[in-house]
């Protein structure tokens, strides 16, 4: 058996993170993991292009189901440090880089990696 290439480990972690952030926020709906599946799809040729982008695949997936779910449903994820005023998703950042994290840019802080919303948001099935 053939050992997976980089590119294909980044592409599956990039899921299984977006997933684990979808599953906390309980929307894992199936045409919601639909949009991770395209959205990885669209980004293997992205990193096909441009293999030094793979570690920045987590982020970019990411950024695409939010902007799907906000086309399809609403914002997400909703962030769950401000209290109070209007309900407001959290953001990437880095946009294109290592290491994405969701973040209140209201607040300016640091909310999650992403892939561990669970943990920042008290989500019981993420223990």
């Amino acid at each position: 058996m053939d050992p997976i290439s980089p590119l294909e480990q980044a592409l599956h972690a990039a899921r299984a993170l977006v997933l684990a952030d979808l599953v906390a926020g309980e929307v894992a709906e199936p045409d919601v993991v639909s949009l991770v599946e395209e959205s990885v799809v669209q980004r293997r040729w992205w990193v096909e292009q441009w293999p030094e982008g793979a570690e920045f695949v987590a982020g970019l997936v990411a950024q695409d189901v939010q902007d799907a779910l906000l086309e399809r449903y609403g914002r997400w994820p909703l962030c769950p440090v401000c209290g109070s005023g209007d309900p407001h998703a959290l953001d990437v950042e880095p946009e294109l880089g290592p290491d994405p994290h969701w973040v209140c840019g209201k607040a300016g802080v640091k909310v999650a990696a992403v892939g561990t919303l669970g943990a920042a948001t008290g989500d019981a099935q993420s223990s």
